[in-house]
């Protein structure tokens, strides 16, 4: 089975244009972000997907593969279903471009369950949450899941509400109530990718401004691999000091 994992990078970004190109401790972050995908042992070809021509020189300069794609693209997988009508793959892995310490064991759990069963059309990650601030924080994704580890919904609000426990302003969740975040990593069948970028945006994909609703509501399943493993996203100069310092400890 071939397996690919393409990186959409755009150069535009309201908090922190340029970010793909920001250097951390030497090397630009979309090096790092492909260097870590490379390292997943199910990945057999890692592509950048771009539509700037500075991130494809960088890319280039480095030696990796990139593939110039429409600059009218919405949404990163919108990009990535262009780039996987040209690929030959089984499977295709949506990795963030701003996650320049993904763990690459994050992409094989999340790749295991479609090569294990072929009625599975898309997967995803989720980990445990740790504080009340996570869990009230609407720019972190809640996820829940049935017992087979497929998706019921995905929420910014607070989901689900541990009735019968007081929720705080802050501090750690007590240890009898398990909630999860999601981990914005995608595996594909590529057919099904390319069906997934035709359908039509629905009423909560909307709402929420979360496209992976778009599967749900269109009676899709979505398979959802627990992980301990985590990962710093960079979406502003912050974050990018914070993973600095992480690097620098480890």
């Amino acid at each position: 089975m071939s397996i690919i994992a393409v990186i959409p990078a755009r150069f535009a970004s309201s908090r922190f244009p340029g970010k793909p190109l920001a250097v951390i401790l030497g090397k630009t972050m979309i090096q790092r972000v492909y260097e870590r995908a490379a390292q997943a042992r199910c990945i057999d070809r890692v592509v950048v997907a771009t539509d700037d021509c500075r991130i494809a020189e960088e890319v280039r300069r480095f030696g990796g593969e990139v593939r110039m794609t429409r600059a009218d693209h919405a949404t990163g997988t919108d990009r990535l279903a262009e780039v996987a009508e040209g690929l030959d793959a089984q499977l295709v892995v949506n990795v963030q471009g701003d996650e320049p310490l993904i763990d690459p064991r994050m992409i094989d759990a999340a790749v295991a369950p479609l090569v294990e069963n072929p009625n599975i059309p898309m997967g995803t990650l989720k980990t445990p949450l740790s504080t009340w601030q996570e869990y009230m924080d609407p720019n972190v994704v809640k996820v829940v899941t049935d017992g087979q580890g497929f998706a019921l919904y995905f929420s910014r609000a607070p989901i689900p509400c541990p009735r019968d426990i007081e929720i705080q302003n802050s501090g750690s969740l007590p240890a009898s109530v398990v909630l999860f975040r999601h981990v914005g990593l995608y595996v594909y069948r590529r057919d099904f990718l390319l069906e997934f970028a035709r359908l039509p945006a629905t009423p909560l994909e909307n709402l929420e401004k979360l496209e992976q609703l778009r599967a749900l509501e269109h009676g899709h399943p979505i398979r959802v691999v627990e992980t301990e493993l985590v990962s710093l996203g960079v979406d502003t100069p912050e974050d990018l000091a914070r993973v600095e310092q992480y690097l620098l400890e480890h």
